[in-house]
């Protein structure tokens, strides 16, 4: 079983890949973003599964995904993600994609979703799919922002620039700003720190 793995984080790929090539008769391969994965598969191809990292740089949020999958049928395409929320993997399945992993997935249950998925079953962890979301009426100042708001806020409390939340979301950086300067006003705050601090003093990261 040929499996090629796409990510930009080095720590988590090169993980994901010394556990799996430890499994018997499992060979996996890395790539670091989607036009590296692009050019192993045209090279080094086909695969039987070909797992994409949602928010690694060439992705665009889904458009990553279908280009893969329009490559032909000769090998099956997942995705795996730890920020994109349910909604997006009940997408990826949709689209016929072989499946949707989140990151916190414990490794052995990863290898077996892989194995399922290259003998041609759709997988996406059940507890994943059926959680409860938190609703933003859990936060009263949460209340006021919109869920792609509040994506943003959670990346911004995280310390991340507008650079990485617009890949880690799929958008572009003007985009971000423009939904920034909103988030700024509905929170009361002048800039990024004081956003940030506003929301942690309230509790809602």
């Amino acid at each position: 079983m040929r499996v090629l793995i796409a990510d930009d984080h080095d720590l988590l790929r090169d993980t994901l890949i010394s556990f799996m090539s430890a499994e018997v008769g499992m060979d996996a391969i890395a790539a670091c973003d989607l036009e590296h994965a692009l050019v192993c598969i045209e090279k080094q191809g086909p695969f039987d599964l070909v797992l994409l990292d949602y928010a690694m740089p060439g992705m665009n949020g889904l458009e990553g995904l279908k280009r893969v999958m329009a490559l032909g049928s000769e090998h099956r395409v997942a995705l795996m993600s730890g920020l994109a929320p349910r909604e997006i993997a009940e997408e990826v399945l949709a689209l016929g994609a072989a499946g949707f992993l989140p990151k916190t997935l414990p490794a052995k249950r990863l290898v077996n979703a892989v194995r399922f998925m290259a003998m041609g079953e759709q997988y996406a962890p059940v507890d994943f799919m059926t959680a409860e979301t938190e609703t933003p009426e859990m936060h009263p100042l949460a209340g006021k922002l919109s869920q792609r708001e509040l994506q943003m806020l959670e990346g911004l409390c995280a310390g991340k620039s507008n650079k990485e939340i617009a890949r880690d979301l799929g958008l572009t950086e003007p985009t971000i700003k423009l939904h920034m300067k909103t988030l700024y006003r509905k929170l009361g705050a002048h800039n990024r720190t004081q956003a940030a601090l506003i929301a942690k003093e309230a509790g809602i990261f």
